[in-house]
């Protein structure tokens, strides 16, 4: 089999020509005068590099690192602890899809517990972007392989809801870091309702074990609790537990209930970790929650 080949990050200020993203970088903090975690960038791709750069103003594209973003905070004598390959491995590019149903929910999934990068991790589907695809090409691929859903690009309506910088492990508590992503969360917008789509979906058991339609509510409750942030999650109006639906083994699915505070965890600061929804996940939520205030009249 081919090894398919990655994508990777470009960066560039003030009309330099585009440099390949160095795996010690913080691609945020690249663009941030005084140390801010979100700034505002433009985005292209261009025989296969992603290019980040300041761009035009008026068509730039929010991008987030957290708080405590492991790269952010690398100490020098951290940073040659690092092995050369991952050092070498560059910035790699993710998309990730938020499917916008007709009666505004969007869906997750729960990553497979055997996955070594974020097992048991509530995302929207997503995954690599490969070689000669485009972001929305890309991202239909990874909803189809995922979730068996087959969208075509004529359907969805789609735009970039912003991007997130994403490494792994994502606390410099926990372990030095192997992975580094920008990941773009990508909104498609169907004319189906959830229950419609429900009835395609065949999650492949080997990525996923567990989705979830998250609407509005929901979709709060997990943005007011967000790791490195003060507050705790505002679960006010919510069920005690939320229905979910689990994929055994042979792609089949059952309906299950699982405690909403699940969705509000929080990722702990060392030891193992927990079912929680993903730190860059809340923030895409948080977008797409400012999405729908902005389409209501």
């Amino acid at each position: 089999m081919n090894k398919v080949r990655r994508i990777l990050v470009y960066i560039c200020r003030d009309r330099a020509a585009p440099q390949q993203a160095p795996f010690l970088q913080s691609v945020t903090g690249f663009f941030s005068d005084g140390g801010e975690d979100e700034v505002e960038v433009s985005c292209s791709l261009e025989k296969n590099q992603f290019i980040l750069s300041e761009g035009n103003r008026g068509h730039r594209i929010r991008l987030k690192r957290a708080s405590f973003c492991p790269i952010k905070h690398l100490s020098a004598s951290e940073s040659a602890a690092i092995p050369l390959d991952v050092q070498q491995r560059g910035v790699d590019v993710g998309v990730a899809i938020l499917l916008q149903t007709v009666n505004q929910r969007v869906l997750l999934t729960q990553r497979a517990k055997h996955l070594r990068i974020f097992p048991n991790v509530w995302v929207p589907p997503g995954g690599h972007l490969e070689s000669d695809e485009t972001l929305l090409a890309a991202g239909l691929r990874e909803l189809k392989e995922e979730t068996g859903l087959k969208l075509k690009p004529e359907e969805v309506s789609p735009r970039i809801l912003g991007m997130w910088e994403s490494v792994f492990p994502a606390m410099l508590s926990r372990e030095l870091p192997q992975r580094h992503h920008i990941v773009v969360y990508m909104l498609l917008l169907s004319p189906l309702s959830h229950l419609h789509l429900q009835a395609s979906l065949k999650p492949s058991p080997a990525e996923v074990a567990s989705c979830v339609w998250v609407d509005s509510s929901l979709a709060k409750a997990i943005v007011s609790s967000v790791e490195g942030e003060e507050g705790e999650a505002c679960l006010d109006g919510l069920p005690s537990s939320i229905s979910v639906s689990q994929v055994s083994a042979d792609g089949g699915l059952t309906d299950s209930l699982l405690p909403v505070e699940i969705f509000t965890n929080q990722m702990p600061f060392s030891g193992p970790d927990v079912e929680r929804v993903s730190t860059g996940t809340k923030y895409a939520l948080d977008l797409w929650l400012k999405s729908l205030d902005t389409c209501d009249p």
